[in-house]
């Protein structure tokens, strides 16, 4: 049997029936390659009382646990929910094809979680993420899905690449857009749903030297609803 547990955003936020499940489970594989954890890895284990395996994409994305998960009950605990990133689905797949047992527990995400900035969900557009940019590699299609949300008068979540820094993410994206959003409000999120969460709006030249933790996420405000408007400021 392979579960795949939501461990939502903050460590406490591991429900009682994911405890259940972990508990029954023989290895508990915490996938480590999506997003970063806003605490430590012994802070979760001393929540669920066992040890965690990490589980890097080259475990996730192979028939690793598909295979371990035909001899015994194994968990993969994933930050958020499970099912928000599109390997988890890839994941799901090749468990069915493989007639192995799969559940899926559920948890709070970072797509409901943007609301505390008191734009409404219901406005959002396609979410896109901002690649780290390598020598030779300098992708900026992402502004596009920007370009195309803000078309339709749609708000636009930006996930950001594991490692990359908010000033590194605002340069690729003021570079992307080529001048485009210079006058343009936006909003950072950082760590949402845990004590520490910080929301800040303003341009892009203003954030740029700002310290935020990781996990974070900016947010392309299209036009605002008065009742926006007036919870942004």
């Amino acid at each position: 049997m392979l579960y795949l547990v939501g461990l939502g955003l903050d460590k406490n936020d591991v429900n009682l029936r994911a405890l259940e499940i972990i508990k029954k489970c023989k290895k508990i594989y915490l996938e480590i390659y999506t997003t970063k954890l806003p605490y430590k890895k012994s802070e979760l284990e001393k929540i669920i009382k066992k040890k965690l395996i990490d589980a890097p994409r080259k475990i996730v994305e192979s028939d690793f646990l598909i295979n371990e998960a035909k001899k015994q009950n194994i968990c993969l605990l994933i930050y958020g929910d499970p099912l928000s990133a599109t390997t988890h689905l890839s994941l799901i797949n090749e468990a069915k094809k493989a007639r192995i047992k799969i559940q899926i527990i559920h948890n709070a995400s970072i797509f409901n979680a943007v609301s505390q900035t008191g734009l409404q969900l219901y406005k959002f557009g396609k979410t896109i993420s901002i690649p780290r940019w390598k020598e030779h590699y300098e992708p900026t299609s992402f502004y596009q899905v920007i370009k195309e949300n803000l078309s339709i008068d749609a708000h636009t979540l930006l996930l950001i690449d594991p490692g990359l820094s908010l000033n590194d993410s605002l340069n690729e994206l003021k570079e992307a857009a080529d001048k485009e959003l210079d006058d343009k409000k936006i909003i950072i999120c950082s760590q949402l749903g845990t004590k520490n969460q910080k929301i800040i709006n303003g341009k892009i030249k203003e954030l740029i030297k700002k310290k935020v933790k990781e996990p974070f996420c900016i947010i392309i405000p299209a036009s605002l609803h008065f009742t926006e408007a007036e919870f942004i400021k």
